[in-house]
């Protein structure tokens, strides 16, 4: 298991768009990939599970990449994170 905390800049925090390509990058990989915000967790493989956390900025997340690829599917959602949120 890996996992990284993220605190996200976007002043939209997370909306349907990056949300959809967060599940998009989530399902290159065959490792359980979830979100953690305030003890609540969501699947990175479903939307309505990342739009359920109402995550905005400021807010801090864990992403933890559970399987067999794990270090490759931490290492690709955190650029994504840096890269989009």
């Amino acid at each position: 298991m890996v996992e990284f905390k993220y605190v996200i800049t976007d002043p939209e925090g997370i909306h349907a768009r990056p949300a959809g390509e967060l599940v998009k990058a989530a399902k290159e990989f065959n490792s359980k990939i979830t979100i953690e915000k305030d003890g609540k967790s969501g699947d990175c493989k479903k939307i309505f599970s990342i739009m359920a956390l109402a995550v905005k900025s400021g807010n801090e997340v864990t992403i933890t990449c559970d399987g067999d690829d794990e270090a490759a599917a931490c290492e690709r959602i955190q650029q994504f994170m840096k890269d989009n949120m």
